[in-house]
């Protein structure tokens, strides 16, 4: 149902239509001078009709005549930007940056600018790629891996950058058709988030990883556990090429969730499998396993009912010898999932407690730093692909987290920006001025799909594109190629370090030598991790 109070937004251009019927009485009735007022209301009167009619900007269509404000402040802005990011702290700036440079290449506009970078360049943490003398030039940009294990009957050439989890009944029906019409446009996955698959998503056509989550919606049993017969019926869609165990997220990792009954539509109930009328409940762990064996085993069960599509899990890293657990049933039940994807605490496009998003798991560097060396320590690192997910937005945040042992990367942030989304924060309230997370019909409506799907593809398009020029410039032949040593890190005031050095890749099978005397800590916590239980041995 629309929001009672969501006509409101159209008042300014009402009134002003309103002023034009007005003045063109007064004109006839009372002097013609009001011909001059009438001419200037019956301008706006007819800029706010295109605004509304218009397919590419979503605030002109939700806010006809009063959204110009915001291009014309957008307009002045160079002047005062520089203020701005010196006023702002923490992520402002990287959020106004990174959303300008989403927009210029979704829009196909240039995204060169003057006067070099605007990075604190000597502040703690900053890292750049070094370059080499002898550049490469690379011709074609569809930079792809193969993901799918010697279990694996169905493997996967998946792009290297590719939709982060998002569900439908976070994001509107509108958005979640722009984004994966974009991926089939682009030739790229889209993941559909723990909210299953839609129609919307059926309807865009493009590749899908679906995503099981504790509230298994699309293999859901009316008593909220898993069915394997639902699961089956659902992952033998051809569009669904990768399926996703989400066992935690970065905005709120270890956070279950309630969808109460009063935002429950049909649309979702169809999508999610669950009845109208009820709070559904997402609880914070999985039912269908609780030892690292039995979470092997569901991975297992998965790939046998999915027709041998790849499988894997998806986490933000919190305690590091529950993730040591997993890799021990890995080796003890031979059973080894295709994929993992690492997500970061800083991760997330959705609304979460505060105390989440900013305290809770470990952010995307320091997770995936660990887990590909614990792939590599126990020699299984070339058996399982590994994603990074958690503000992955421009191409070097892509060359960093391949060079750090990602084999791909999603973005959620990069391709909301891609479809319009401004920030503004909104998510949790349905009003979202743009028509991304909301399931109000009249304020979707300014999300038009046809052009915001293109803008996805370009956008997906030219940052490869730029990905490519950036490992040609370290004169690389393929961005899989980027290693710790193409990067620096700043230490501090005159102190650098490089990333081999900061972030080293340990040797392979290092956890399973006893005679290796290397790697102190990750041998500490594989001494206490047991494939039979997540709980911590007694001290």
């Amino acid at each position: 149902m629309p929001d009672p109070g969501s006509m409101m937004r159209y008042a300014p251009f009402a009134g002003v239509a309103l002023a034009t019927l007005i003045f063109a009485l007064a004109a006839m009735i009372w002097s013609t001078w009001m011909l001059i007022p009438f001419g200037l209301f019956a301008a706006l009167t007819l800029l706010g009709v295109h605004d509304v009619r218009q397919p590419d900007h979503s605030i002109l269509r939700n806010y006809p005549v009063l959204g110009h404000m915001r291009f014309l402040f957008e307009g002045i802005r160079p002047e005062i930007r520089q203020y701005l990011i010196e006023s702002d702290q923490d992520e402002e700036p990287f959020s106004r940056d990174a959303r300008s440079l989403v927009y210029q290449r979704a829009k196909g506009q240039e995204d060169k600018r003057p006067f070099g970078t605007r990075m604190r360049v000597y502040d703690a943490g900053y890292a750049w790629v070094t370059h080499s003398v002898v550049p490469k030039h690379i011709e074609d940009t569809d930079f792809r891996v193969r993901i799918g294990g010697p279990d694996c009957q169905q493997p996967y050439d998946a792009s290297l950058y590719n939709i982060s989890a998002m569900s439908f009944g976070s994001l509107s029906a509108n958005a979640i058709e722009a984004l994966n019409t974009g991926a089939r446009l682009g030739g790229f996955a889209h993941d559909t988030g723990e909210g299953s698959v839609s129609r919307y998503h059926r309807a865009g056509g493009g590749d899908l990883i679906y995503q099981v989550a504790s509230g298994y919606f699309g293999c859901r049993a009316a008593d909220g556990n898993f069915d394997p017969d639902k699961f089956r019926e659902t992952a033998s869609l051809p569009q669904i090429r990768m399926i996703e165990l989400k066992l935690s997220q970065g905005a709120k990792p270890g956070h279950g969730g309630m969808l109460p009954a009063s935002k429950i539509t049909p649309e979702i109930a169809e999508a999610r499998g669950i009845p109208m009328g009820q709070d559904c409940v997402s609880p914070a762990a999985h039912p269908a396993f609780s030892t690292p064996i039995e979470m092997m085993q569901f991975i297992g069960q998965l790939r046998d009912l999915s027709g041998g599509k790849p499988v894997g899990f998806k986490l933000c890293i919190g305690h590091r010898r529950e993730f040591m657990c997993m890799v021990k049933a890995m080796l003890e039940t031979g059973i080894v999932p295709d994929f993992i994807v690492v997500d970061g605490t800083e991760g997330g496009t959705g609304a979460a407690p505060v105390e989440f998003s900013n305290h809770m798991g470990m952010p995307m560097t320091e997770g995936l730093t660990f887990v590909h060396n614990t792939l590599r320590g126990a020699g299984l690192r070339t058996s399982v692909r590994v994603g990074a997910a958690g503000k992955i937005v421009s191409a070097f945040d892509i060359a960093r987290a391949l060079a750090l042992g990602a084999d791909w990367c999603n973005s959620a942030r990069g391709f909301m920006f891609a479809i319009g989304c401004i920030q503004a924060q909104a998510c949790h309230t349905n009003h979202c001025p743009v028509g991304v997370a909301t399931q109000d019909p009249v304020r979707q409506r300014a999300l038009d799909v046809g052009s915001k799907s293109k803008r996805v593809a370009r956008f997906h398009d030219n940052t490869l594109k730029a990905l490519g020029e950036m490992t040609g410039a370290a004169g690389l032949d393929h961005p899989g190629d980027f290693m710790p040593q193409h990067l620096m890190v700043r230490l501090g005031d005159k102190e650098m370090a490089e990333g081999s050095e900061a972030y080293p890749y340990l040797p392979e099978g290092f956890l399973l030598n006893t005679q290796e005397d290397i790697g102190a800590d990750y041998r500490k916590r594989w001494a206490r991790a047991n494939a039979q239980s997540f709980a911590p041995p007694p001290v």
